[in-house]
């Protein structure tokens, strides 16, 4: 439910401000929008199985906040399941306002059973297409939803104004409790079982057996929709087309890109991507079809999960028109739409790249195995950035930060791995990582440039990585080894695209740059669920700048406690 601010004005008041607005709209530049998220249990049936699952205010996908840049957002989070919870606002930068970024444990304490967090931040210098999600465990499975931030009043799109505009969220679904699949896991060591299907904004479509209603698209010819698509699966990397139809890409994770045009586009979970879709085809019913995308020899959820783009006036019982998916592993599908990704790069929306590096941080992604006495197998499987698999501690790092606890966590995590070897080729023979609680700290306004580095050691992987309270620019994407002579030569310094989920390829690299403007505590992470759970993460302290206006905000007197 939102309710604006200015409803709680005198009607006097509201009413020079309604005539002001229609005479000079510039004199009403942002409103504070007000949320309440109530997190409550639902029974579904999906796939002929009924389950009770965790919800927002009982709907999946949750619900949509909407915005316009510079408006403030407050949501009052109240927790009615036996399980602890927080929100994360994905993508939003939070400048000064890192208490309200939502990963447990890096930023704020678990809101508990029976309690309930305001979350307050304003949207500054971002428009477009963003989601939220829980940010404890498995269970932003169910516990998510879109963030439509429209740009300021006033102020159009930098592409054709489509006739309407529509959010398709894409996702998996488990037919047992996800939060015992994930106990499952731990308990054994191993990998959890796969999801049972793929959903579109909820719907898994047509599966073997069980036949019911799946989502549908309803069109009318002549007209063209903007498509905010979000990947919220927790695992799976997925390819979205409709068929005979194009799809004019105009926006990747809330950034402007030049526009291209595509017939497939490809999101690693996290990501979000805005397409232009014009209905020119015959009047009729058209297959939406969403596909896993793995090129490594792991077990996934290989199932397509299928929706309908119907016409205004298609004859009831008409044939539905198939197309061609892609191939499981269609490597040179990702590429082809990864490299077409170019900022917009204008005087409105210039692409602020560091040219120059303070920080030059090199990470290698491995996946190894660990010592576990409590585990069936004696071993538990473990991810590790520069060999050191990351143990969440028991409070807030922001709050240990701010206060300057101590034996919370230490500034030593390493820029480097410890040890150089052929990351692509032959791997190490001792596959066991170090456990530890490490951050790096950098100095307001640092220029960083950090070159994320798949392995191969198990099995390589694609690993989506996700960096909270900063956008960043991907200026360099390769297969093999970085050449750390070589591979600069080629960095797109003038026109990299703006995100904040880059996929790392599989046995390849990917090389981002950003800016250290945001003091606070900000969480690194794998976005495919199972791998933060094995360890794959790290944070970055960055201090205060200068000021009051360079520096985090004091926290909010309703923090959670642990």
């Amino acid at each position: 439910m939102v309710v604006m601010m200015m409803k709680k004005m005198e009607p006097r008041l509201l009413a020079i401000m309604f005539m002001a607005s229609l005479f000079f709209p510039s004199f009403v530049h942002s409103l504070v929008r007000h949320y309440k998220f109530s997190v409550v249990l639902k029974n579904t049936t999906k796939l002929c199985s009924t389950k009770s699952f965790v919800t927002v205010n009982g709907q999946f996908p949750g619900p949509t906040i909407h915005a316009r840049e510079d408006d403030t957002v407050i949501v009052r989070v109240t927790n009615h399941v036996p399980y602890n919870v927080t929100l994360h606002w994905h993508g939003i930068k939070q400048f000064r306002s890192g208490w309200y970024d939502g990963p447990a444990y890096v930023t704020q304490c678990p809101i508990q059973p029976g309690q309930s967090y305001i979350y307050n931040f304003t949207i500054t210098d971002q428009r477009g297409t963003l989601w939220w999600h829980a940010h404890i465990t498995w269970l932003r499975a169910t516990v998510h939803g879109a963030i439509v931030i429209l740009p300021k009043r006033g102020i159009p799109y930098p592409f054709s104004k489509p006739d309407d505009e529509k959010i398709i969220v894409l996702g998996e679904w488990w037919k047992s409790d996800v939060e015992a699949v994930v106990d499952e896991a731990t308990k054994s060591g191993g990998p959890p079982n796969i999801s049972d299907a793929h959903t579109i904004n909820g719907h898994p479509g047509p599966v073997a057996g069980c036949i019911f209603q799946g989502y549908t698209l309803h069109v009318e010819s002549g007209k063209t929709y903007l498509l905010r698509i979000v990947n919220a699966a927790l695992n799976d990397e997925l390819f979205f087309k409709i068929a005979g139809h194009k799809l004019t890409v105009v926006e990747a994770d809330a950034s402007y890109v030049k526009p291209f045009e595509i017939d497939t586009i490809f999101l690693s979970p996290g990501q979000t991507t805005n397409v232009l879709l014009t209905a020119n085809q015959p009047v009729g019913k058209y297959l939406i079809a969403i596909t896993p995308f793995m090129d490594a020899p792991i077990g996934f959820d290989n199932l397509t999960a299928t929706a309908t783009l119907r016409y205004k006036g298609t004859p009831p019982y008409s044939k539905t028109m198939l197309s061609t998916i892609p191939a499981v592993n269609a490597t040179e599908v990702t590429f082809r739409f990864i490299d077409s990704l170019r900022s917009i790069n204008t005087n409105i929306y210039p692409a602020r790249v560091p040219l120059t590096i303070e920080h030059d941080l090199f990470f290698a992604i491995t996946v190894g195995v660990n010592p576990c006495d409590t585990c069936l197998q004696g071993i538990r499987i473990a991810s590790a950035i520069n060999n050191i698999t990351f143990v969440m501690p028991t409070t807030s790092l922001l709050e240990a930060n701010y206060y300057n606890i101590p034996g919370v966590f230490t500034e030593d995590f390493p820029p480097r791995p410890p040890m150089v070897f052929d990351y692509t080729g032959v791997q190490p023979t001792n596959l066991q990582s170090n456990n530890g609680t490490k951050l790096y700290r950098v100095k307001f306004n640092s220029s960083v440039q950090l070159v994320l580095q798949g392995t191969a050691m198990i099995a390589p992987e694609n690993h989506p990585f996700h960096l909270h309270g900063y956008n960043f620019f991907v200026v360099g994407q390769g297969l093999g080894n970085f050449d750390p002579e070589k591979d600069p030569l080629t960095f797109n310094l003038v026109d990299p695209v703006e995100r904040n989920t880059i996929g790392v390829p599989n046995a390849g690299w990917a090389a981002i740059r950003f800016r250290a403007d945001n003091p606070g505590v900000w969480f690194l992470h794998c976005h495919l669920e199972v791998h933060t759970t094995w360890g794959l993460k790290m944070a970055f302290v960055v201090d205060n700048g200068e000021g009051p206006n360079e520096s985090l905000l004091p926290p909010p007197p309703d923090l959670p406690k642990c």
